[in-house]
Order: structure tokens, then sequence, then C-alpha cells
């Protein structure tokens, strides 16, 4: 049901464009990168960026000294300055430009509301007491309301979001007293009962101009972003299921409620109303500074800096020659991080001997499932947050009895242990726990404080001893039941997909990954975002079993892909903490490929040490590069570190999606900078591999890359401040920041700065295909989301040209040669 079904009102549309400019954001325990401007991207990025102003005071560029210290640092040139100009058709010269840097430009506020008019900044002078209070006021109804693991007990769900809060509020006097607002609870009760009809009422009472009606509504759902994108979020997962969620508007009525609430109906010309009427209709009109256009000229030229060392790396570059029949083959996610250790890995088979072949595809390879574990009612997708999943995918044991006993029993520890947590988290248990269970209780949290080596430990596989975890096999199941039709064409999907078609190994390795933290809320953040915020080992290990099927097999090659028997498909887990390789299941391996698992996990070892000896500097553990048993330890003691806020980099500094063969890029030293997609447009007949690339991961990476970027210039909106400050709201909601207030979104900054210097460097994303220039037209020409992702320069689109081998970049309607 959309918004004009539920209510009849002119403001229908309005409301619906006002939270359609919200992007969702996902719970901690399926923490995704999102962008956070996605409702923005029909706008090109620069008219986004001077709206995004006007509206909330955010910035979509950094402070000017950031620009000047990149300028002396020479992170850009005055080539890249000029190039910048031309493209803008800008007449000044790059030294007017770098000149108009040393002038820091006043931030704007946006646009003003009228609980602001007259009021005192609070702390730091973030916002005025009023809206402080408010903000604090809704984020705590809001954390009561959507809780859904953490409080005892909290409201009741029967009644939508807005008309819970209306009602609350008729005997919440406090709010009156805090606020020195006498009167709030009888104008509440005047508002209508339904929050389209409130909206509208209050924009009317108001006497908003309605022209002004969107930029309105939006200014007064960023004011509350964070619970504006949760709500956003539950309407994208319920309108993914074919139903829709109208949390959102709801929140929108609540917080647009407050301007009301404070509107004492005066209507003279000194009245709050009116001083409020003038400042509001000064800020609409507000044109482009100068500041904002340097800005935009500086970053696009830091930019372009960025694209002429990636041309200057691969342009007339002859491919690697790849080895016709390798030793071994190993996929890895196209996540930044794989980069660093597919090199590593290429570099040490070189010196030891077997030729290996790496493959870069979407960490979740490309199935669409969700994932159920043992004796758990949990339904974890396993996929992009873009998509739905189809299947599902579970475990159990081969004798259906011992299967059922092995149930029973990890429910009888589950609830056990859940009422040992209920226990812990009594008032009082924070005095008595350790007096209650005794001395060996208050061991184990000293236990928890030492360093510890210990490796990666599966959260899946709670409530299991490792003996009996070890004998759980997938099996993967859809609405139609199990076919190897269904199967085979999922299998053919994502050999095309990969490139990886004929010339088997013996051995092949698909290794997923996830990091490994402590005490990290944000954990699922440093996951696969192409699992929707979890590891990749299930979808590995599913994949694995599915090309190992030996009727499968068959089906595949009356397609035209033909598996050898010797052929054996193995499931990996990229520890991206560490730069450890688990191999998973390998009792499944057959005893004719020992010596081929003996070499791979050899090799893995050799290309992990490499691949930490290259991080150790950026973790402050440089010192321990050349003593790589020291340095392992040293990695998995800051994995288990329950105080480690820097456990790893994530994603930081990612910058680029290259989709090519790896051939084209093996040796190169992309500094765990690039996405890598292998890609062969040779074989690509009808050019879906090219669409399917371009639609999905393009999308996901640039979601990545956006977090990354808005995090970083503007940490106080679309960030998540400071970890020390951290309380986890609603079980797995998000954090506040502090006690309360606005839900955070995003990255915190120990995940982009070290202390001293940001270590992530907010680029646009580059994406560099190499494919003919009418595959890629046509996608753009077929996909208005990729349309406006490029035209608005929301991410740029660069062709490595297959005839030249060079690189050219798409504007204006047309390739220009970088």
């Amino acid at each position: 049901m959309n918004i004009a079904e539920e209510f009849i009102t002119p403001v229908a549309d309005v409301i619906e464009k006002a939270c359609g400019r919200i992007a969702p954001n996902w719970p901690l325990d399926r923490f995704i990168a999102v962008n956070p401007y996605w409702g923005w991207i029909d706008r090109p990025f620069d008219e986004a960026a001077l709206d995004l102003a006007r509206a909330s005071g955010t910035s979509l560029y950094m402070p000017a000294e950031f620009y000047r210290d990149a300028w002396e640092r020479k992170a850009f040139s005055r080539e890249d300055l000029q190039h910048a100009l031309d493209e803008q058709e800008c007449a000044e010269s790059p030294e007017v430009i770098i000149e108009a840097l040393a002038h820091a430009p006043t931030p704007s506020s946006g646009l003003p509301l009228l609980c602001q008019v007259g009021d005192t900044p609070c702390a730091l002078g973030i916002a005025s007491g009023r809206e402080s209070t408010i903000v604090h006021h809704v984020g705590q109804f809001c954390a009561a309301y959507f809780d859904e693991r953490q409080a005892e007990w909290g409201p009741s769900l029967e009644t939508r979001l807005y008309p819970a809060w209306r009602a609350a509020l008729a005997h919440d006097h406090g709010v009156e007293l805090l606020l020195q607002a006498p009167g709030i609870t009888q104008r509440a009760a005047r508002l209508p009962d339904e929050a389209g009809a409130a909206v509208g009422f209050i924009l009317e009472a108001l006497d908003v101009p309605q022209r002004s009606y969107e930029a309105f509504l939006t200014a007064v759902l960023m004011q509350v972003g964070g619970w504006a994108a949760w709500c956003a979020y539950l309407r994208w997962e319920a309108r993914q299921r074919g139903r829709d969620d109208q949390s959102i508007v709801d929140l929108l009525a609540i917080r647009l409620a407050w301007e009301y609430l404070f509107d004492d109906g005066e209507r003279s010309s000194a009245s709050t109303w009116a001083r409020w009427q003038s400042a509001f209709a000064q800020a609409s009109r507000a044109a482009p500074t100068e500041a904002h256009k340097t800005a935009f000229i500086v970053q696009r030229a830091f930019e372009y800096n960025y694209q002429r060392s990636l041309a200057r790396a691969v342009a007339g570059r002859p491919p690697a020659v790849p080895p016709e029949r390798p030793d071994i083959q190993a996929a890895f996610c196209i996540d930044v991080r794989s980069e660093v250790f597919r090199r590593a890995l290429e570099d040490r088979a070189e010196d030891l001997g077997p030729q290996v072949q790496t493959i870069g595809f979407a960490g979740f390879f490309g199935l669409p499932i969700a994932y159920t574990p043992l004796a758990t009612h949990v339904h974890r997708p396993q996929l992009p947050g873009l998509l739905a999943p189809t299947l599902s995918a579970s475990e159990t044991l081969d004798d259906q009895d011992a299967a059922a006993t092995l149930c029973a029993t990890r429910q009888f520890r589950l609830t056990d242990a859940r009422a040992r947590d209920g226990f812990r988290r009594l008032p009082a248990s924070a005095f008595t726990l350790v007096e209650t269970l005794g001395l060996g209780y208050a061991f184990k949290l000293l236990r928890r404080s030492w360093p510890a080596a210990r490796p990666r430990t599966q959260i899946d596989h709670t409530g299991l001893r490792a003996s009996e975890a070890s004998h759980l096999r997938l099996r993967l199941a859809s609405a139609d039941g199990e076919g190897t039709a269904l199967h085979a064409d999922l299998a053919e999907n994502v050999l095309r997909g990969m490139t990886l078609t004929h010339h088997f190994a013996r051995l092949v390795l698909l290794a997923g990954h996830g990091s490994q933290t402590s005490n990290n809320p944000h954990a699922a953040s440093l996951d696969c975002g192409a699992c929707c915020g979890q590891t990749g080992e299930i979808n590995a290990r599913a994949l694995a079993g599915l090309l190992n099927d030996r009727a499968l097999r068959i089906t595949l090659s009356s397609r035209g892909i033909v598996i050898p028997d010797t052929t054996c498909f193995v499931a990996g887990l990229h520890n991206t903490t560490t730069d450890e390789v688990e191999i998973l299941e390998s009792d499944r391996v057959p005893p004719t490929h020992a010596q081929d698992l003996k070499a791979l996990r050899r090799l893995l070892e050799e290309a992990g040490t490499l691949a930490r000896r290259e991080r150790a500097p950026a973790l402050g553990l440089g010192h321990l590069a050349r003593q790589p048993k020291t340095l392992l330890r040293a990695m998995r003691e800051r994995a288990n570190d329950w105080s480690q806020t820097r456990p790893e980099w994530g994603l930081a500094g990612n910058a680029a999606f290259i989709v090519a063969p790896r051939a084209h890029t093996r040796g190169l030293d992309l500094q765990g900078r690039t996405f890598l997609h292998d890609y062969d447009w040779s074989c690509d007949f009808d050019g879906r591999i090219l669409e399917l690339i371009m639609t999905a991961p393009m999308v996901v990476t640039h979601w990545i890359n956006m977090q990354y970027y808005a995090s970083t210039v503007d940490n106080r909106r679309f960030g998540s401040g400071n970890k020390l400050l951290h309380n986890v709201v609603g079980g797995h909601l998000g954090v506040f920041e502090g006690n309360g207030g606005d839900l955070r979104i995003g990255l915190p900054m120990q995940s982009l700065h070290d202390g001293t210097a940001w270590v992530h460097t907010p680029l646009r994303l580059s994406v560099l295909i190499a494919a003919p220039r009418e595959m890629i037209e046509r996608v753009m020409r077929s996909h208005a989301v990729v349309r406006h992702l490029v035209a608005n320069r929301w991410l740029y689109l660069l062709q490595w040209n297959p005839e030249d081998s060079l690189v050219y970049l798409w504007r204006d309607e047309q390739w220009i040669k970088i």
C-alpha cells in the first residue's frame, strides 16, 4: 500500500519524495555498506551537495585545510586542477583555486526549524538546546518501540509508531518541564490521529510555502536522519517481500509535530513564527558559494590525479600469460583486502613452483541464499542487500536420528545460555554476579583481558562442540524443493560469471572471507558486504558441495561446461584480520588430492606471511614485519583484544573497481585499494555477464565506496562517531553515541582515522572496465540506476580499450582519453 492509497492529501507525493531521499541502514548484525546519498543519485553530485547543505548543513567535501594539506603533499597537481576547471568550462586559473583554499568557508547550518529560533546552542554549538532535547526524546521513544531483543519490556507493536508516540506524549509531562514549554500535551491532542494527515495539517498550520514542502520535510527528516535510515530499511525489507512499511512516514510526522508544538500561534511581525519564516525564506534562496565551487573543483582534481596514476599503471601493459592448466585455482571475493592476499599468493607460487590462477568474484558466489543454523529459527540472508534470497541453506547430519538428537541437545544448551544471559542483565547483577557464581566467573572475566592468540571461532556453532560441528553438512532447498536442474542453473551462472568454464585445476579453492574482532558492535562491517555483513563461509561451502556433485556435473557437461573427474572444489575462509586462510571440510577432500591439499596449505601460509608483512606498518606493527611468527601472534592478539578499536582497517582506502581478466593486472601493486572482478568480454557473447556486473557488483562497490566517503566527509551525520562512547540500541538496531539521541549510522572514526591522520582518502569510485564501448554503453542505456550513477558523477566510468590498451573516461556522452 502506498501513501496515496492510505490517505487522501495533496502532500502525499511530497511526503513520498522526502522519505525517498533517505537511504536505508541495515542492523548491526547484518551491517552492510550503503550509500547514504542513495536518494539523491537522480541529481548531479554538485547539485545534490548544494541541496544537502541547504537542507541539513551537511557537506559532501572535506574542509579546506584537508585540500591545502593534500596540495602541499603533492596529492594533486596544477595539471589536475586545470583538467577539473576545463571539465566545468571555468575560466579561473589553478592559482586562484589554490589561493581560495587559504580561506576556510563558514559551514552551512541548513534550513532553520521553528524550534531553533530564539534558542541557545547546546554543547559545542552543534544544535540548539531544544533541538537536541527533541532528538533525544524521539530517539529514546524509537529505541523502545523498535527494540527486538535487548529490553525486557517495551511498547506494544500493535499500534503504529506515530499513534503510539502521540498516546505516550499525552501522559508525559516531563517534556514540558524540561523544555519549559507548557501546553505541549494540550496542543498534541489537536493533532490528527493519522501520520499523513498530521503532516498536511502541520504544513498548513505553519503556513509553509507549497514550493518549499519537499525541502522542508527533507530537512525535518534529516534532523533524525539515523532513525529515518532505520525506518527506510524497514520499508526496503518490506517492499522486497511485496509489502510496505510506513514507519518512516510516522517518524516524519513525529518530528514535524514538534515544530507545531513549539508554535505558540502568534503571527505578529515580531513573533517567533515570523522570524522563522524570514530565516527560512532567506536560507531557501541561498546560492552556491565560492567555497562550494572551489571544493567541487579541488575534489575533482584530487580524483583525477588518482585516475591518471591508475591509467599510467595499466595502459599499454601486456597481459601476463596464464597457465593453460593451472595446478591450483583460487577464487576470492572482489573485496579490496583480497587484492593484497591474491598478489601475495601469486608471488609465492612463482617461487615455490605450483601454477596458480587467482579469480575475483563477488563473495556470496552468486548463491541467493538465506541461512538457518541448526536447531534455530534464524533466517539470515547471505547475499547483497540489493537482492532477496530465493534459496535456503541449513546444516544437518547424514543420519536423521543423530540429527534429531543433536538438534535437541543444541536447543537445550542455547536455552540455558539465554537464561544465564537474562540473569546477567538483571539490575543488580553487576554487583552480585561474581558473588553468586563464584570466583570461577571472576577468573573468566580476567582471562578475557589477557592477551590471547586464539584463531577465529565460528559464532554459527555456538552451543555445539567442535567434534559435533565438524560432522554437519550444508543442505540447499528452494520453494520448489531440491532439484539438480535448479542447482545446475545456479552453478552454470556462477562458473560463467567467473569465466571459469574450462581448463579446471585439480584443486579449486573457493575462499569466502570474514573478520575476527572482540567486543565490537560493528564487527559485521568488517565481514563480507556481499554476504550481507556475514562471513563467506556458508556460501563457499554450499558452492563447493554443488560443484563436487557428480549428477550436477553430468548436467553441466550437457551445457558445455565439462568439469574433469580429477577436479576437486574446496571451501576456505580468509580471515582478513590475520590474513590466515582456513580450509573448510577438508575431510571431504579425497585421498587422491592429499598432496594437492598439502601444497595449497603451504602456499596459503607463505602468502599470509607476505600479506601480513605488507599490512603491518598500517597497524603499528612495522617493527615485527621481519618476524613472521611474532607478527602473526600480535595480529591474533589484536583480533582477540576486547579493548582494541582498530583490529584491522577494513576497506579503508578503496578507490577503484577493475573489471578485467586477472592477466591484465597480475604483478601490479594496487595497494589494497582496488576491487578486482574477473571478466573476459570475448567470452560474454550477449553481454549479459557485463550487465550483471554493472548492475550488481558495481552498485555494491559504489555503496561501499560512498559509505566510507560519507563517513569521512561528514562523520557527525553519516558516521557513528567515537567507538568509546557507543551503546548498542535495541539489541542490534545500531548505536547511540552516549546515552541517547539520534541513531548513529555509518562507520566510526576509528575505522577511518588513526588518531593522527586520515587512513581513508575520500574519492568517488573509479570503475575501469576492459570491454568494447558499445557493450558498456548498452548497459547504461538499459538501466536508469547505472545512468544516474555515471551521468551524475556519483562514480566514474572508465574503459580499458581492448584495441589500443589505453584508458578512456566517459564524460558528456563521449569517451575522453586520460
